[in-house]
C-alpha cells in the first residue's frame, strides 16, 4: 500500500498487515533475544521467560506502521501518536524564533497555542513532519528526564526543536521532548533537507512528548484527552479559530 493514493470515496486497495519494525530497534530486539535463547539453553528459566516478553515488548515498541497522510494545502498533521496531554497558549521557544543565522526568520513572536502530545511506552514513537517542506532547523539541548506528562518539560527536559518552512513562507515548530524513561532523542532529518507532510522525521525512545506550535489565528482541532495518530490526524486547519467541545465517555 506505500505511495498508493487513497480516497473517502473508495479509492485503493487495503489490508491488513504486520506493522515493520524500525531498524534503530532491530539491534535492541536482537540482543533481548539472544539473552533470551542463550538463558533458554541453559534451563535458566527465571532469566529466558522475561526476556523473551521483554523481546517483544521492544519489538512492539519500535514498531512503524504504514500511515494514510491527508494530502490539503490547510492542513497541520498531528507528528506524534500519544494523547493530548496539554492545550495551551505560549511564547514559542526563543530557538525557534532567533535570528540563527542560516537565513531562516524562525518563528514570529507572541503567543500561539501549544498542543502537547503524550507517548506512553504503548504508543507508536516515530514522529513525522505536520506539514511539508525544507527543514530549516534542528536545534538540540540537553536537558533533565522528567515525566514528560508535566508542563514544565517543555522548558527543562532534554528536547530537540525542529522547524519546518513552505514555499509560501508558512512555518510550524515542534519540539520532541525526552521523558521519564526515555535517553535518546533520534534525529532522521538535519537542516536542508526537505520533507513531505507525514514524513518520518524522527524518533524518542521509552516514553516522551511532542509539542507543537501552531501559527496565530489557528485553533486546534483536537480536544483535551483526545488520542492522536503521526501522519494521519488533522490537528489544526490553517486559519480556522472555532471552539470544539467534546465529552469523555
Amino acid at each position: 500500500m506505500a505511495g498508493e493514493v487513497l480516497d473517502n470515496k473508495g479509492r485503493g486497495d487495503v489490508s491488513w498487515s504486520w506493522p515493520p519494525i524500525h531498524p534503530e530497534g532491530r539491534k535492541f530486539g536482537l540482543i533481548t533475544a539472544a539473552i533470551a535463547l542463550v538463558t533458554a539453553f541453559f534451563a535458566w528459566e527465571t532469566i529466558a521467560w522475561p526476556m523473551a516478553f521483554l523481546t517483544l515488548g521492544v519489538l512492539a515498541f519500535f514498531r512503524d506502521p504504514e500511515r494514510v497522510v491527508p494530502q490539503a494545502d490547510d492542513v497541520i498533521v498531528s507528528p506524534a501518536d500519544g494523547l493530548v496531554s496539554l492545550i495551551t497558549e505560549v511564547d514559542p521557544p526563543v530557538e525557534l524564533q532567533i535570528d540563527d543565522g542560516s537565513g531562516s526568520k524562525g518563528l514570529p513572536a507572541g503567543k500561539v497555542t501549544r498542543v502537547s502530545i503524550f507517548m506512553s511506552v504503548f504508543d507508536v514513537h516515530i514522529n513525522r513532519a505536520p506539514i511539508g517542506g525544507t527543514v530549516q532547523r534542528v536545534v538540540y539541548i540537553p536537558g533533565r528526564f522528567m515525566n514528560a506528562d508535566l508542563d514544565k518539560a517543555s522548558e527543562e527536559n532534554e528536547r530537540q526543536h525542529i522547524l519546518i518552512e513552505r514555499q509560501d513562507g508558512l512555518a510550524i515548530g515542534f519540539t520532541q521532548i525526552a521523558g521519564l524513561v526515555a535517553r535518546r532523542i533520534v534525529p532522521f532529518v538535519k537542516p536542508g533537507d526537505i520533507v513531505a507532510v507525514g514524513q518520518r522525521v524522527g524518533l524518542i525512545r521509552f516514553g516522551s512528548r511532542v509539542d507543537v506550535y501552531l501559527p496565530a489565528g489557528t485553533d486546534p482541532k483536537v480536544l483535551l484527552g483526545q488520542k492522536v495518530i503521526a501522519g494521519e490526524t488533522v490537528l489544526a486547519e490553517l486559519g480556522s479559530q472555532k471552539l470544539i467541545e467534546g465529552i469523555a465517555q
